[in-house]
């Protein structure tokens, strides 16, 4: 059986605002997105690396590090309030006009994401093709402080209202944390999307339809900050080992 083909695309634009050039700034040694070329390059079942960039320097680091830069983004994709959609709908739509390059599964990797639980890139794509059903598949941890105990700042009125509801439960931020729901927040380690979806105008699939989540442990943060890139000690850390970037 020929096995799928699963394509890795890595966004990375030039102009962040928060940490200049963070994509290619050095974190533990290496240009930060050095760590999700090599987490993707390691994968077993990964069978394409791509970065999106508008960065000529950007482009030059990625392919220093094993990845391709068939295509520049354009400007007009690389603006501070660009979502992840359009930028995924131009890659692919590039690939298949231009290559008649068609991937049975999209990674959506965060090079602010460096710190990976090893192996959840196979993980991740193996949940997808053991249910065809599902429309992704997204990395998520157990936050620090339920959602349920959270407010937002009327800043009009500088009334505190909940920032969810829960029903059945008069004041859940006054609940004990222990008779709350379990929820689950966003890591960026790994996103995997099906290509229709994306092409159909989503990130996930919308919301009648069937997402299953790729739970990490505690000791795996999400993305970094955007203040400050040190060094993470603990599971982290192994992780980054696991990924350690080679140039090419």
């Amino acid at each position: 059986m020929t096995p799928p083909e699963v394509l890795a695309l890595i966004p990375a634009r030039g102009g962040s605002k928060g940490i200049p050039r963070k994509n290619i700034r050095p974190f533990a040694g290496y240009p930060l997105i050095a760590f999700s070329i090599a987490a993707a390059l390691q994968a077993e079942r990964v069978t394409r690396v791509v970065v999106s960039t508008d960065d000529p320097e950007i482009a030059e680091v990625a392919r220093q590090y094993g990845a391709e830069t068939p295509f520049m983004r354009p400007a007009e994709l690389a603006a501070d309030r660009t979502m992840d959609l359009p930028v995924f709908q131009h890659g692919l739509t590039w690939l298949e006009q231009h290559e008649g390059y068609r991937p049975e599964l999209v990674l959506h990797l965060h090079p602010t994401s460096p710190m990976r639980p090893p192996g959840c890139l196979d993980l991740a794509i193996r949940q997808m093709l053991d249910h065809p059903e599902a429309d992704c598949t997204r990395s998520v941890v157990e936050p620090l402080q339920s959602p349920y105990k959270m407010w937002r700042i009327d800043e009009a009125t500088g009334r505190m209202v909940p920032l969810v509801s829960l029903p059945g439960v008069k004041e859940p931020y006054n609940t004990p944390r222990q008779l709350l729901p379990s929820t689950y927040l966003q890591t960026g380690h790994v996103n995997v999307i099906r290509p229709a979806v994306i092409l159909g105008g989503s990130m996930t699939g919308h919301a009648d339809h069937h997402r299953r989540p790729l739970r990490s442990g505690p000791g795996y943060p999400g993305r970094l900050g955007t203040r400050r890139m040190g060094r993470v000690p603990g599971p982290a850390g192994d992780g980054l080992a696991e990924n350690r970037p080679e140039e090419r």
